[in-house]
């Protein structure tokens, strides 16, 4: 079932539901995806702060690309409850025997990985929209200023709340190489924003 393709009240009611999904990180992922939208509404405003043709384009590009990372987090929603599903489905397996309790373990072990992966994508992109909030803040209409600010803090919410999702997955993966890497990217993305 999309969690997207509903209402936004479907959606809330999906969230206060007792089900383990969809949890932080599709909130997260919605978080972002509200900030990058404010952002591409701003950039797109009459009556901006600039006349620069140079100005301009940058503005047009930013909103631009705000739009497509809108999209990007809508679907990360989604995603990442498909991801945890997986890990429940996996905790579910049988363990009676040696082998039943390998397959377990390494099932559990991969979608751990892919449980990950999701929030950590949602990390990557609201990064980048807190890049171009900026140039968007700068050169759009003044009055939607407020508007900015309100997208910078939920790009920050979701970044910080999808980063609260790798941390704890990370927690029992057990294949150090990649735990390093992510905990050293999601360690680096969080601290361009200053989330420690």
């Amino acid at each position: 079932m999309s969690l997207t393709g509903g209402s936004v009240s479907r959606l809330l009611a999906a969230f206060r539901s007792s089900d383990p999904t969809p949890g932080g990180g599709s909130a997260s992922a919605l978080a972002g995806a509200v900030g990058a939208s404010l952002l591409a509404m701003v950039a797109g405003l009459a009556k901006p702060r600039t006349s620069s043709d140079d100005e301009l384009a940058r503005l047009e590009a930013a909103g631009a690309r705000c739009a497509e990372l809108a999209l990007r987090l809508e679907t990360m929603i989604d995603q990442d409850t498909a991801a945890y599903d997986l890990v429940v489905d996996a905790y579910r397996l049988p363990k009676s025997t040696d082998d039943e309790k390998a397959v377990r373990r390494a099932r559990i072990q991969k979608a751990l990985e892919a449980a990950t992966e999701a929030p950590l994508d949602v990390m990557r992109l609201c990064a980048e929209g807190l890049t171009l909030a900026p140039a968007v803040g700068r050169l759009g209409n003044q009055n939607a200023s407020s508007d900015v600010k309100v997208a910078v803090g939920m790009l920050r919410t979701g970044l910080s709340g999808a980063r609260e999702n790798v941390e704890i997955n990370l927690e029992s993966l057990k294949d150090a190489d990649y735990v390093a890497r992510v905990r050293n990217e999601s360690t680096q993305l969080a601290a361009s924003i200053d989330i420690r």
